[in-house]
């Protein structure tokens, strides 16, 4: 499973039926999960910790140090989940001591050729970033959201759980959970109904979020106080309460 003419350092440490593909190079303090593919010329540099069940594709560069001007080789490490796939080109650095020392990817999320995650990211689990897509250091990106292809996200951004980016959108300021969004800078389009309807919610749950959407959006309301209307309705629609967390924890303001 181990190809020749990859170099694999003494202390990696590698799981069963792990595959690693010609010219391929791992470094030291670097654990890999169990049924993991590394196709060819695929660069993983520690300390790393990778699950089960990942892919990663030609030239990927993974936990290789970050970009930081302030970085100066402190031992940040990068953890990575179970079942993801990073296609051609991908590029995914360590975190800094500046934040938590550690940048970190969940489970079952798509990386296609050349996105970039930044230092100290977060990105949570069923996430797809399509094509070029740009995290920049700090950014916090939760399930389920969709990053269309060349979308960029400026450093400390959130973005909430069911996010739809389009194509190019300059993210500035943190987007909600469940919104759609696109433009530079970005600007909200209503909420992912298409993509909420896919991950079964109901048709209620979803006349729940609208509502909650026009309370953000169409009211003039200051956001302290549509927050506090949603926490009205919440009680009764748990759904709301993944709005109204993404909504409390912004601390770049919203996208308007």
């Amino acid at each position: 499973m181990i190809h020749p003419t990859a170099i694999i350092d003494p202390s990696a440490k590698l799981a069963v039926n792990v595959k690693v593909g010609p010219w391929s190079y791992i470094g030291p303090d670097v654990e890999i999960g169990e049924d993991t593919q590394i196709e060819s010329h695929v660069v993983i540099k520690g300390p790393t910790r990778i699950g089960k069940g990942n892919r990663f594709f030609q030239f990927a560069s993974i936990g290789e140090e970050c970009q930081d001007k302030k970085y100066r080789g402190e031992p940040t490490r990068l953890e990575i989940g179970d079942f993801n796939v990073f296609r051609e080109g991908c590029t995914v650095h360590r975190g800094t001591i500046q934040d938590q020392g550690l940048t970190l990817i969940g489970s079952h999320n798509l990386f296609m050729a050349y996105v970039h995650v930044a230092h100290d990211c977060r990105v949570g689990n069923h996430v797809i970033l399509a094509n070029n897509a740009a995290l920049a250091g700090h950014v916090s990106v939760q399930d389920y959201a969709i990053l269309g292809g060349f979308t960029a996200v400026h450093q400390f951004c959130q973005i909430g759980a069911h996010v739809m980016c389009g194509a190019g959108t300059v993210v500035l300021k943190d987007i909600p959970a469940y919104v759609m969004a696109s433009g530079n800078s970005a600007t909200p389009h209503g909420i992912n109904s298409e993509g909420l309807k896919r991950r079964g919610f109901g048709s209620e749950t979803l006349a729940e979020i609208r509502r909650a959407y026009k309370v953000i959006y169409r009211q003039g309301l200051t956001l302290d106080e549509a927050i506090a209307r949603l926490k009205q309705s919440s009680q009764a629609e748990p759904a709301l309460n993944v709005l109204i967390d993404s909504l409390e924890g912004s601390e770049r303001g919203i996208i308007r």
